[in-house]
Parts: structure tokens; sequence; C-alpha cells
């Protein structure tokens, strides 16, 4: 499989569902651009390789500030 092809496997969404972060225990998003599974309470992305989401907190990437979607946002878009 190419790098292009195992970036757009993306994740299946009832997975996503049902995964949280392994530290936190919280819910995680995708980010279908870098392909990660984002746990903003761990400030941590894990990878999706082939569809597979890696989470091993070692593996994860820090997220930058820059990234981190604030709280209120997030509370806003739980609601509705």
């Amino acid at each position: 499989m190419s790098e292009s092809q195992s970036k757009d496997a993306g994740i299946d969404p009832e997975l996503l569902q049902i995964l949280v972060c392994p530290l936190t225990k919280q819910p995680l998003r995708y980010d279908r651009e870098r392909n990660e599974l984002i746990s903003e309470a761990a400030g941590l992305a894990y990878p999706v390789r082939d569809g597979i989401p890696i989470m091993l907190p070692e593996e994860a990437r820090k997220l930058g500030e820059d990234e981190r979607v604030p709280e209120a946002v997030r509370r806003e878009d739980e609601h509705g």
C-alpha cells in the first residue's frame, strides 16, 4: 500500500465512538488532514496507520498550543 493510500484509509466511525485516550480515558476526535486521533485532555495526537489507530503514548505526537481546541468551543460542539 502506498503512502497516499495509507493516509486515505481513515478510521471506522464506529471504532472512533468507542475509542478513548489510554492516559485520560477521555473521547478522541479524528483529524482527517493529519490522519491522527486527537486527545485534547492529554495534548497528544495518536497516529492512524492503514486504518489502525496506534494508541501508544510513546508513538503519539505532542500537540502544539496552536493545535488545541479551547475547552469552551469543545463544550459548545458537544451540546449542539
